[in-house]
């Protein structure tokens, strides 16, 4: 299922505090960095996961190499990875944080088996969405009209 209501979305982006993001670059032009900046300056504690860049510091918050170094409580894993890395990040994200509740996997991220054994454990499920632009769909903040959505006035 990649169709969610409206106050599904909403409620989650609302009781959600602590994200670590799997995934997240260091180079500012790529959709995970920006979209951590984003969620970072909303008031989320945005925790990076990359082993590539692991002790390296992004937006206040030191790189993580796992989700098994984390050793704070997370509330939602957001995966930028391709959908067939998503299962043992899954796995992981299950046996490291006991009080999860949300795997949110990115714009054209799905794993429909991976979502099934996180919904057994009583987690939720967000696939093929983007954190950033529901928060900002469902908190007013898209701008409409001209190149925000793609339509160009005719008085340019």
């Amino acid at each position: 299922m990649t169709n969610y209501s409206d106050e599904f979305l909403k409620r989650v982006l609302q009781r959600t505090k602590t994200i670590a993001m799997v995934g997240v670059s260091m180079n500012p032009v790529r959709p995970s960095y920006y979209v951590a900046r984003y969620l970072s300056l909303k008031g989320y504690t945005v925790i990076p996961v990359n082993p590539g860049h692991a002790g390296k510091k992004l937006f206040g918050q030191t790189v993580q190499g796992a989700l098994s170094d984390i050793s704070q409580p997370v509330d939602m894993v957001d995966i930028f990875r391709r959908s067939e890395a998503v299962p043992p990040i899954v796995d992981e994200a299950l046996a490291c944080f006991q009080h999860l509740r949300t795997i949110w996997m990115q714009i054209g991220i799905s794993h429909p088996e991976a979502a099934d054994t996180a919904r057994e454990r009583g987690v939720d499920v967000i696939m093929n969405h983007c954190p950033k632009i529901e928060y900002q769909r469902l908190f007013g903040e898209l701008r409409m009209g001209g190149f925000a959505t793609g339509v160009i006035s005719s008085k340019l």
